[in-house]
């Protein structure tokens, strides 16, 4: 009788051992599911991590390498004349030609110039004139500069000179553009509330070339250039110096082609910044220990194996 009734007590705890165990397996599985998702999670989480620090480092690389290697792409720099009026002749207008002296040197430093050494730049000079009867009798005049270092030398030269018949010339004059008197009056009647309202002015803007290449020399940068224009007789409102840059080879397919070079500089500092990384991290996992017990040994590790088996037998 207890043998039957031991055997019915076993015989009901047996669904409920398996049901647990059941359990107690899917708990396990479950959490070693969950574990495994964890690891999943934070391992990615890393990799993104490292990946987006090595894009804003391989981007910082790039940005520091193009605000160093390439020059400001453009200057403008204001020029004033100075003349002597002191005349004793009533009929003169100026005692002397306008020369002015514009300063190259950047931030107060003889040693830094806005042109960058090695770079060859078109240096150019804006007129703004009045479209006076003074200036329309002037003609054509020349406009000389010289380059200047810093202990007061002459670097270079140039007197060039612009005229509507000789523009492949390498001496250049400089002039207003010639209106009929008929085209004149037009173009007073027509822009008349605009000179009324003063929102207009009758003048014209000119622009001579000064230098078509010029490279500033390391040994005697330029620190100032000299403009006279040769004339007594010129009105003008106000004048710039323009400064452009010739880019040629890389700093060409830089400023031409800013997003292209700006995509394969940050793409190369990428992948050799994750390559040098990825080298060191397999370094750092792989140390000399294990490379010596999980490799295959070598010769002379073996003969001395065998030696030690020998002595010992």
């Amino acid at each position: 009788m207890d043998q039957e009734i031991n055997l019915c007590s076993r015989n009901d705890e047996g669904p409920s051992i398996v049901r647990r165990r059941v359990l107690l397996r899917d708990r396990d599985a479950a959490s070693g599911t969950m574990s495994r998702i964890r690891q999943r999670v934070t391992q990615s989480f890393v990799i993104l991590s490292v990946l987006f620090l090595l894009f804003w480092i391989a981007t910082f690389l790039y940005w520091n390498f193009y605000l160093s290697y390439m020059p400001k792409t453009a200057f403008s720099l204001p020029v004033y004349y100075y003349f002597r009026t002191g005349c004793e002749s009533p009929a003169l207008f100026l005692c002397s030609y306008p020369v002015a002296n514009v300063s190259l040197i950047r931030n107060n430093q003889h040693v830094h110039t806005v042109l960058t050494f090695g770079q060859p730049y078109q240096i150019s000079l804006h007129l703004e004139m009045p479209d006076s009867p003074a200036n329309q009798e002037l003609g054509m005049f020349m406009i000389k500069s010289t380059c200047f270092s810093v202990d007061g030398g002459s670097v270079s030269s140039s007197a060039h000179t612009r005229s509507p018949l000789a523009s492949a010339s390498s001496s250049r004059f400089t002039m207003l553009r010639y209106h009929s008197d008929l085209l004149r009056n037009l173009n007073l009647l027509l822009w008349l509330p605009a000179f009324l309202g003063g929102v207009a002015e009758q003048k014209q803007e000119l622009e001579v070339e000064l230098y078509s290449s010029y490279m500033n020399s390391p040994y005697d940068p330029a620190t100032s250039v000299v403009i006279e224009i040769l004339s007594n007789k010129v009105q003008i409102y106000s004048s710039q110096l323009h400064i452009h840059p010739i880019f040629t080879g890389i700093r060409y397919l830089l400023f031409h082609f800013p997003i292209l070079s700006a995509v394969v500089g940050v793409s190369s500092n990428f992948f050799f910044l994750s390559l040098l990384l990825g080298l060191s991290y397999i370094r750092f996992i792989l140390t000399p220990d294990q490379l010596r017990t999980d490799g295959p040994l070598s010769n002379r590790e073996s003969n001395m194996n065998s030696n030690d088996v020998a002595s010992v037998t």
